[in-house]
């Protein structure tokens, strides 16, 4: 199974664009031999635009995006806002190879005000099966819980594919805490970012694909493009360094003296 990642500005609210931009990928990623790959956070309309009211291009563009992922016959996971009933979800779609949804996931843990003013949070988490492989998804600021990844790992699940919009300054996320997430939980970890700028944020770029011992599978910088690496196996063979038995040998400590 190999993973993918593409990194790239944000359509800022722009949907033609956006489509464009997500043919553009599909392709650079079939030619790579990907079986899986992930866009950044809420893709379309784009992290910094105002999701709402919902455009009414929209039924047509998800339309487009399922005829765009069965034409390129790879799957897609990429961050999409779902607009319901109960708010506008911030969430992530995950499609098969057919253009049919496998999975839609919704961000539990909100970042900052501008989030929890816009998006209704999510209530569960979330697993499915690609092709024989387990995945969770989380979006963004959800993987910096520890509490989430090990949940979806203890579920099974093999990797985490995590459409994310993380900004400057906060390159300590991409270059110490998703490696860390990998690491503890012994599972691979798809970490798709964007670059450059969009209104008044600019993003981080160092998008990263880290393997189950916490080393970089593959990273980008600040540029535009793919990446993609082969899924090891859970118990690390293969990879440079051992994976953690914390998983394994973890003891459930359930009380606390203080004196």
């Amino acid at each position: 199974m190999k993973l993918g990642l593409y990194q790239c500005p944000s359509p800022a609210g722009d949907l033609a664009a956006g489509l464009a931009r997500v043919d553009e990928a599909l392709g650079e990623a079939t030619k790579a031999g990907v079986d899986m790959l992930t866009l950044p956070e809420m893709f379309l309309p784009g992290y910094n635009a105002d999701p709402a009211p919902q455009p009414e291009a929209w039924p047509q563009v998800q339309a487009d995006l399922a005829a765009l992922v069965a034409q390129h016959g790879i799957g897609l996971t990429i961050g999409l806002a779902d607009y319901q009933d109960t708010g506008i979800r911030n969430a992530a779609f995950a499609f098969g190879r057919d253009g049919g949804v496998l999975a839609v996931y919704h961000k539990v843990q909100l970042f900052g005000p501008r989030e929890k003013a816009l998006y209704a949070p999510g209530d569960r988490l979330l697993s499915f099966d690609f092709e024989g492989v387990t995945f969770g998804l989380l979006v963004c600021y959800d993987v910096e819980f520890p509490e989430h990844t090990r949940a979806l790992a203890r579920a099974g699940a093999q990797a985490l594919l995590v459409p994310t919009a993380n900004m400057m300054p906060f390159v300590n996320v991409n270059e110490v805490t998703v490696p860390a997430r990998a690491l503890e939980s012994g599972l691979t970890v798809v970490y798709a970012n964007y670059c450059g700028v969009e209104g008044d944020l600019t993003y981080t770029g160092r998008s990263l694909i880290a393997g189950p011992d916490g080393r970089a599978l593959a990273a980008m910088g600040e540029e535009s493009g793919l990446i993609a690496a082969d899924l090891p196996a859970s118990n690390g063979s293969g990879l440079e360094t051992p994976v953690s038995t914390q998983f394994d040998d973890y003891r459930v400590i359930d009380r606390l003296e203080r004196r």
